[in-house]
């Protein structure tokens, strides 16, 4: 079986934009190269879980979000890091779909197309529903990179350079 690193997109790979899907307007958080750098080292494989209820919002389309991504991944490939796969949820909140984090759908494809440990696995992310949804898919190491608030996670760090000090084999 693979051990996975999850990522929330907004917040840890990039910069927090509300409803981001321009390329223009996107910034890498500080240290996210050599975090994502020092996981792959250790073996594991780097999967994007993002909700994106701008899509079922109407803010931006489908396309736009492909379009981001596949720039994001490229971006993130010429500094050698390889993102095996970007899920996303395009669905409104209100949709209640099964998707959209704190559920798990996101995290049962992940584990249905690569064989994912997911208790050998880990999920970043910076808001309590990513939190939940790591633990309501079996994940058990958790961590908040968030410097306000810190209940649901296992580890609290305040920049995703602190989670290197947190995964280390």
């Amino acid at each position: 079986m693979n051990k996975a690193v999850f990522l929330d997109r907004d917040g840890i790979i990039n910069v927090d934009k509300s409803y981001l899907y321009r390329v223009e307007d996107f910034e890498f958080c500080d240290g996210i190269f050599d975090s994502l750098k020092h996981f792959q080292k250790l073996g594991y494989m780097l999967i994007v879980v993002t909700n994106q209820s701008g899509i079922g919002r109407g803010y931006y389309s489908e396309n736009d979000f492909q379009k981001l991504t596949s720039w994001m991944v490229q971006e993130l490939q010429n500094q050698g890091i390889t993102i095996s796969q970007v899920y996303h949820c395009p669905h409104d909140p209100q949709e209640n779909c099964t998707c959209r984090k704190p559920k798990i759908g996101m995290f049962e494809k992940a584990l249905k197309e690569f064989g994912i440990d997911m208790k050998n696995s880990w999920m970043i992310g910076d808001k309590s529903s990513d939190m939940e949804a790591a633990i309501n898919a079996n994940i058990p190491n958790t961590i908040l990179v968030n410097t306000l608030t810190c209940k649901e996670a296992k580890f609290c760090v305040k920049t995703i350079l602190d989670t290197i000090e947190l995964i280390k084999k």
